[in-house]
């Protein structure tokens, strides 16, 4: 007799993976390598925290989880389609594992493995401000994406892409930390901005202090107000200086990009955070060209097409459709 068999959905698979993630974060061996890799696993994609939702639910069903265990906020909401789910094996195999993990879902919590609450927010092309679950406040540039998730022992965002204005409540016994890039800002209560693109990661404190830590370095450097650090991929230690455009770092929370007499090379990156596609330097003489002046953010396309009238460029395509921005080499001397 033939039987027809169905390759495995997408679905099937994050389901399985939350099935997985739920059984290794409420046991003992369970390593902090796996936490950090469960934690990534969360952050690519808000239908696995969903997936993870429902699981701890079926935990939940056995009495062996809190009832409050995880609460997922999405921002916003967001509207899917209902498709079937196999709870009742699941449920076996969670029941299963959970009859040799006695306390399992108490311990998880108390041991800092499991969040009590997770958050995810993602803003396209109008700013926001939000409320995190444990009282701060965040308020997002356009294009940016994070999560928050509340341990026991600390409370964790990931800056996957874009900028942020930080008012973190107070706590000193539950630090507050922001993984960005390969690094990570750590504080307790303070108000900050950190600004990712690509691998580049710039922190600007306002108010308080922070510890700022790059690629490979647990130690960190403390910054005090006014102060910026900035790491890239493959930076043992952060670059600090004391900003002398404070004001201009800032100035996208009043819907403004500020040029100070930048380089196109130092420039390109804040332009194109606002853009679909990168704007790209022809070549290193290129990017030595200067700019200054305020544009509004949602109007950084109109900039890039009126360079050519304030610049000595002009634009071109690349193969891949991005703009690219070419010197206009001056006239030979003619002595």
């Amino acid at each position: 007799m033939n039987h027809d068999r169905h390759p495995p959905s997408p679905d099937d698979a994050i389901t399985d993976a939350a099935a997985h993630w739920c059984m290794r974060l409420h046991a003992e061996d369970c390593t902090v390598a796996e936490r950090e890799a469960f934690n990534r696993w969360l952050s690519a994609n808000p239908q696995h925290a969903e997936e993870y939702q429902a699981m701890l639910e079926i935990w939940q069903t056995a009495d062996l989880l809190p009832r409050n265990a995880t609460v997922i906020d999405f921002n916003p909401p967001v509207q899917r389609q209902a498709r079937p789910r196999r709870w009742r094996p699941l449920a076996s195999a969670a029941a299963i594992a959970l009859a040799v993990l006695p306390l399992a879902g108490w311990l998880g919590w108390e041991q800092g493995w499991l969040p009590n609450h997770y958050q995810h927010f993602a803003v396209g092309e109008r700013m926001q401000t939000v409320e995190l679950s444990d009282g701060s406040t965040v308020q997002l540039n356009l294009n940016t994406e994070l999560t928050f998730l509340n341990y026991k022992d600390q409370r964790q965002v990931t800056l996957k892409r874009g900028e942020a204005f930080f008012k973190v409540r107070h706590d000193s016994s539950h630090p507050f930390i922001v993984h960005a890039g390969r690094g990570q800002t750590r504080v307790t209560g303070t108000q900050f901005n950190v600004w990712k693109y690509q691998d580049q990661v710039k922190v600007t404190l306002v108010e308080g202090s922070v510890l700022v830590s790059s690629d490979g370095n647990d130690g960190g450097y403390r910054l005090g107000p006014g102060m910026q650090a900035s790491y890239r991929l493959g930076d043992f230690e952060p670059q600090l200086q004391q900003s002398g455009d404070y004001a201009n770092s800032l100035a996208w929370r009043e819907g403004k990009l500020v040029l100070e007499n930048l380089s196109l090379a130092q420039a390109l990156p804040m332009i194109n955070r606002y853009l679909d596609t990168p704007l790209l330097l022809a070549d290193a003489s290129t990017g030595r060209i200067r700019i200054s002046g305020i544009y509004n953010t949602r109007e950084v396309g109109r900039l890039v097409n009126n360079l050519p009238k304030v610049l000595p460029v002009y634009l071109t395509r690349s193969k891949d459709g991005s703009t690219v921005l070419n010197r206009i080499s001056p006239p030979p001397d003619k002595g």
